[in-house]
């Protein structure tokens, strides 16, 4: 059994996607962010990093005990190796298929975050329009770095399709949120709308609609206490005993 840490965020679901993909029984251990869920010690031990998603996997392929892995990115590699689907094996289309994988991780999702946090945070902390333009280009870059790459194929990785394709999908949902229409980038809409056709895409999106938090139920307490645990965080202290030194 593949146990999830999951919250319905695109990078969750690109997971819930590939697990749908691959027809794999899994099961969701609702991470609740808005919560601070990802904080707690039990989560800890499996994501030293304190984000979501995490997998554990209850029944390896070599057997002996559980093995958990944390990131997106590795995560669905980690199931492409396991079920041999979605990762080509030939070291050129396999490689062709990581680096799309590792440019989704560096550029396309953490970009994009930022750019919905600026843009949604408006004016209440000052002038955000220098971060809110910097970071809705640079989106807009991206959209023309796919739209380029699919210009003349129907994947990203060529004719097959990958857990690149999978792993950028979530994160062009919400183009008009972030200050972009997709019409503009003419074979990203093509590629879209086949992928948005699928089956087992429209499960994986759907996954955990029902444990989204309502922030208009929040008292403005709630709303301070909830925005001072998720955004500036600094380091955790490591123990202060039977550590190396």
């Amino acid at each position: 059994m593949l146990d999830l840490h999951y919250w319905p965020t695109p990078n969750g679901k690109k997971v819930t996607i590939q697990l749908e993909e691959c027809g794999l029984d899994y099961r969701i251990v609702p991470c609740n962010i808005g919560r601070g869920d990802q904080f707690t010690e039990s989560f800890l031990s499996i994501n030293p990093n304190n984000r979501m998603p995490a997998l554990v996997d209850h029944a390896p392929l070599q057997g002996n005990q559980p093995i958990s892995v944390f990131e997106s990115g590795a995560i669905m590699l980690y199931l492409a190796e396991k079920t041999g689907q979605f990762l080509p094996t030939d070291p050129r289309e396999k490689y062709q298929v990581i680096q799309w994988v590792m440019w989704q991780m560096a550029n396309q999702g953490p970009k994009t975050g930022e750019c919905g946090h600026f843009r949604r945070l408006g004016d209440s902390e000052g002038d955000q329009s220098y971060a809110v333009t910097r970071f809705t280009d640079e989106v807009n870059r991206f959209y023309g770095v796919l739209n380029n790459q699919l210009y003349q194929q129907p994947y990203l990785c060529g004719e097959t399709y990958t857990i690149a394709d999978m792993i950028c999908y979530p994160w062009c949902v919400n183009w008009a949120g972030q200050g972009q229409d997709i019409n503009d980038f003419k074979y990203v809409k093509r590629w879209f709308e086949a992928l948005s056709a699928r089956p087992a895409v429209q499960r994986g999106m759907a996954v955990g609609d029902e444990l989204r938090n309502d922030p208009a139920s929040l008292s403005e307490a709630e709303r301070a206490e909830l925005k001072a645990m998720l955004y500036n965080q600094r380091a955790r202290p490591a123990p202060e005993t039977g550590g190396l030194l």
